[in-house]
Parts: structure tokens; sequence; C-alpha cells
């Protein structure tokens, strides 16, 4: 993060395109992700997916850091908090693209997914195929402004997702319990805290719905709503920088000291202590929004 007096700005991008107007997808070099860099935290409205090629580094997602190294893939999704902590020696290529790039049934499944991989290893086997995936998207969007083709990158993009293939996330999609699951508390997380309200919307026995959903994500249901909601809470103590009394209103509890008590259970630490560590961690007071900005392009 970086300081403006006491305070930390987060970074707010939006997707905007320089010159390309109509392009959904857009791609830049690690290089270019140095020269544009300053060290703040960002959210963005789009998702962010690199290749690294070589070189060792990290990320920070969602509070967590993740290393960067050769071969290795990293998706951040819209809305998730970032920072490039560290990519002085890394090289390859991010690719920024809007949720409604991909053009496959599959891979828009995947990018709907509220709970993708944040980094991986590309295995050496698969390695070639999304070398040759990537190098071709790289082509098309190197194109100039008045000879590229949307289709051809929306395409294009679909093909490298398929090709990355992110552990774990086909089992998710391909169950269509845990899909149904996972959409209903997406959207209905912030007023629904029962695994019980899941289970009478979507027709399934409690019992029947927890064990989809510990086969699919190792957690029961109740379990896997109470991960999302202090997910949330966590971005917003972190870096909206919302009281408790504010966030129990956004996250549907009846007030902050049930608020509270529901984080300190989930978390292991009071939502005054979390926004605390966070404000310590950065050498900082407070944390708060800037205004929206494009997302730098090549």
């Amino acid at each position: 993060m970086v300081e403006t007096g006491h305070v930390t700005v987060i970074r707010q991008m939006t997707y905007q395109p320089a010159e390309r107007r109509a392009a959904t997808v857009e791609t830049m070099t690690f290089d270019r992700l140095r020269d544009l860099n300053d060290g703040r935290t960002q959210r963005a409205d789009f998702h962010v997916l690199a290749v690294v090629d070589a070189g060792h580094g990290s990320v920070t997602v969602d509070f967590l850091q993740h290393p960067l190294k050769e071969r290795s893939a990293v998706w951040v999704p819209p809305g998730a908090v970032h920072r490039w902590d560290d990519v002085a020696d890394v090289t390859g290529h991010l690719v920024l693209f809007v949720p409604t790039a991909p053009v496959t049934h599959a891979t828009r499944e995947l990018v709907a997914s509220p709970d993708l991989v944040a980094q991986w290893s590309i295995p050496d086997a698969d390695w070639p195929f999304v070398d040759a995936a990537r190098n071709h998207l790289l082509l098309e969007t190197s194109a100039p402004p008045g000879d590229i083709s949307r289709e051809l990158s929306d395409i294009l993009l679909s093909a490298l997702i398929a090709r990355l293939r992110p552990p774990h996330t086909q089992a998710r999609i391909s169950d269509p319990v845990f899909r149904l699951f996972r959409s209903s508390v997406e959207a209905h997380f912030r007023e629904h805290h029962d695994a019980g309200y899941y289970a009478r919307a979507l027709g399934y026995a409690p019992r029947t719905l927890s064990r989809a959903v510990q086969r699919v994500s190792g957690r029961t249901a109740k379990g896997y709503i109470v991960d999302r909601i202090a997910l949330e809470a966590k971005r917003l103590l972190a870096y909206d920088r919302l009281t408790a009394a504010r966030c129990a209103n956004m996250l549907g509890f009846s007030d902050a000291s049930n608020f509270s008590v529901f984080f300190r259970k989930a978390t292991g630490i009071s939502p005054g202590a979390w926004q605390a560590t966070l404000a310590t961690r950065t050498g900082t007071a407070a944390a708060t929004p800037s205004k929206p900005e494009p997302y730098p392009t090549p």
C-alpha cells in the first residue's frame, strides 16, 4: 500500500481499454506491470490472469500471499483485493478481461465461480499447450486497433482458460448440486446465513446438500457460508474501513454485537483488531478507497 498523509489509498480499477474501446480482453507483460505498479493494493471490476514464465516473487490476494514462480499461474477475480508484492525478476504476461468475455459454457461457468483458485503450478505436460494458447492470444491482441477481432480474442481467451485448468475447479463446475448451491450463496449470503434456507430453496434435504458441498469443497454447507461472509467482512473492514455496525447492516446481522461475535468465531479476532492488524502491516492509520480509475493498459 502507499500512504497519502496518514491514509492508505486503495486503487479502484475499472476496465477501460485505452485504444480498443470495444475490446473485452487486454494483455500486458510483467515488464509493463513493473513500470505501472506503485505498490498499492488494488481492487478491480475485471479478471486478472497471469502466466509466469520465469523468476520468483509474490502476490497477495484477499489477505493471502501466494508465490510467483516459473510456470505458474495467478487468477485475481473481480472484487478481490490484491497487491503485487515482489515482481522484480518475474517474466510472463497478464491477461485482463471482463467477466462476459469467455465464449464457451465451461469457461463461463469457471469464470463465474466465486471461489477461484488464486495460484497454481502448471504441469510440465500442459505447459506447451498453455504457452501456445497464450502466444496465439498475444498475437491477436497485438493487432492494430482497426484489425482486431473481439470475437477472436474472446475465443482465444477461452482456449487459454481451458488449457490452464485451475486445480479442482472442474469438479466444482461439474457437480450440479454444488454449482447451484455456490451460485445461490453468492447471490444471497448477505441476507441468508442459514444452510437450511439454501436446502429449502434448492429442494434438497439439509444433509444431502451438506454432503454434496463437503464432497467438493471439503467444507460443510454451513462452513462454506461462514467462510464467504467472513471474507466479505474482511474486505469491508480492511479496505472500505466500515465500522462493525455498518458491516452488520450490509451483511444481514441484527446489530454490531452479533456481527462481532460472528466475526470473532469465524476468524479468531475481533473486527477492530482485524482493522488494526491490517493498518500495522502497512504502517498506516487507516485505509480508504480511491476514486475508480482505468486499469493501465499497454
